[in-house]
């Protein structure tokens, strides 16, 4: 058994060594060290070299015919993730008022988690010492990551996660203090019906409780008038919905109103050749705001060719070659020397006595070593470059932002615990498997996405990030402790 005060140093240990990163990105950027553009490039050799080179030399040494069931587990529990934090983004939209420039972008704040550099970071360094096995845990744990990364990709890229962000800049602007009052009346609304349907159910509750007949077979006594209650004596302390319909009603016609009326006046995305915020240094697809008529036939042609461009970019196309590599042994062969875990029938060598393509394994292992500090510099750089403007002062809907924290670091992680526990326990995580529960569990305290920084500084007309810089500077100021307590609790679950 492992001292308490053992857990929390081995979870401390790595996430020192992250933030200390994630800050030397920060101060480069805040003393003009760090251009944007230099961080922009910077962050596609990460994305498009470094991490796919990362991804393939972790994947192809770990992965084999015994632990690739652990594949079904990881895309539920991504796609869980997604799916609940969503909902819980859609809830909070309920209840508090978002800025209109963010109304879609707090769906994808609570869908994408930040799935790359962050958690593995953390899961290299928790998983390389004791109480893990070392540098086969640590692989195993790279390896298992890829397939939530690609869940990550796949669903924000290809199948088109990205067009939510693009959807906050549609139509034209609408003043918070209206939101504000809209979102006053819904909830005046949701409490007046909350309470006449409370009313009801008491109401009918009483009804059948209270009507009673009597009567005496022997005697022959006729039966007692019913004895009913008077409901005239009961009172239900309610708002009044007559007083507050009209205005309720307005509201929502208005709003109705507004999503019909031509967006003549929307903004058009309009894109200069020296502007940083250009489309394609990320790769996206440009996308014209306004009314637009296509055939159906060619809109399915443009959706098709986007998921292919999207899908073959080197990440995921690195991850699927990678898992095939791996689980097939001849292909195996050419890159791995037999081992205790691998005896190919097949074992081909070069003139040095090493497999024929060892040398590419060792060229990915070697440009991959990268890819996680380089990434954490660039995360502390996009951090750094967060504003929130110093006049918005009221404006800013402090309730949806401490929701969004709460649910993505308090909520989400005791979720991912519940939901790792419960599939280990029905045998769909295997309760051997120590990486994978680790994996699962970690990965569901994480906070929004920087990727969607980039995202709304693309489809903004002005490139500002302000209403999602508010969102997520809270969630990061919280991980170091959330993702501690986090930590310190898997193992002991663990070990």
């Amino acid at each position: 058994m492992i001292s308490t005060g053992a857990l929390i140093w081995t979870s401390i240990r790595p996430l020192v060594r992250t933030f200390l990163s994630v800050g030397a990105g920060f101060a480069l950027t805040r003393a003009d060290l760090f251009s944007t553009e230099a961080a922009r490039g910077v962050a596609q050799i990460v994305l498009n070299i470094s991490m796919p080179c990362l991804l393939f030399s972790r994947i192809v040494p770990s992965f084999n015919p015994q632990n690739i069931g652990s594949l079904a587990p990881l895309t539920v529990v991504g796609l869980l993730y997604g799916v609940v934090g969503g909902a819980m983004a859609w809830i909070i939209k309920q209840f508090f008022w978002v800025p209109h420039r963010f109304r879609y972008g707090i769906l994808a704040a609570g869908i994408w988690g930040n799935f790359g550099d962050m958690p593995t970071a953390i899961a290299m360094g928790i998983t390389a010492s004791a109480p893990f096995r070392g540098i086969d845990d640590e692989n195993l744990a790279i390896a298992y990551i890829s397939t939530l990364i690609l869940v990550f990709f796949v669903t924000l890229f290809p199948l088109g996660g990205f067009l939510i962000v693009a959807k906050d800049f549609d139509g034209p602007d609408v003043e918070s203090e209206e939101l504000r009052e809209r979102m006053r009346l819904r909830r005046r609304k949701m409490v007046t019906e909350a309470a006449l349907f409370l009313r009801r159910f008491i109401l009918s509750r009483l009804n059948s409780d209270k009507v009673v007949t009597f009567g005496d077979a022997e005697t022959g006594a006729g039966p007692p008038e019913k004895e009913t209650i008077s409901f005239e004596d009961v009172s239900i302390v309610a708002p009044s919905l007559e007083r507050h319909t009209t205005h309720t009603e307005a509201a929502d016609s208005r709003e109705s109103t507004e999503r019909k009326a031509p967006t003549d006046t929307s903004p058009t995305l309009t894109i200069d050749p020296d502007d940083n915020n250009h489309i394609e240094h990320l790769g996206l697809p440009e996308i014209t705001q306004g009314p637009v008529s296509y055939s159906s036939l060619h809109q399915s042609r443009s959706s098709l060719k986007r998921f292919l461009t999207e899908l073959l970019k080197p990440a995921p196309i690195v991850i699927v070659f990678a898992i095939v590599i791996a689980l097939v042994n001849p292909l195996k062969a050419l890159f791995l020397p037999p081992s205790a875990n691998f005896q190919p029938r097949f074992r081909p060598v070069a003139p040095d006595g090493q497999p024929p393509l060892a040398f590419l394994l060792d060229f990915t292992t070697f440009v991959g070593a990268a890819s996680v500090p380089i990434g954490l510099v660039c995360l502390g750089s996009a951090l750094a470059r967060l504003r929130v403007g110093s006049d918005a002062g009221d404006a800013f809907p402090r309730g949806a932002i401490a929701a969004l924290a709460l649910v993505r670091m308090i909520l989400t992680p005791i979720l991912g615990v519940a939901v790792t526990r419960f599939f280990t326990r029905v045998g769909f995580v295997d309760r051997e498997d120590k990486v994978l529960q680790f994996v699962c569990i970690v990965f569901s305290g994480l906070p929004t996405a920087t990727t969607q920084v980039y995202l709304t500084q693309v489809y903004s007309p002005t490139g500002s990030t302000e209403h999602l810089s508010a969102f997520l500077i809270p969630q990061y100021i919280l991980m170091p402790f959330t993702m501690t307590g986090l930590v310190t609790y898997t193992l002991n679950y663990l070990f």
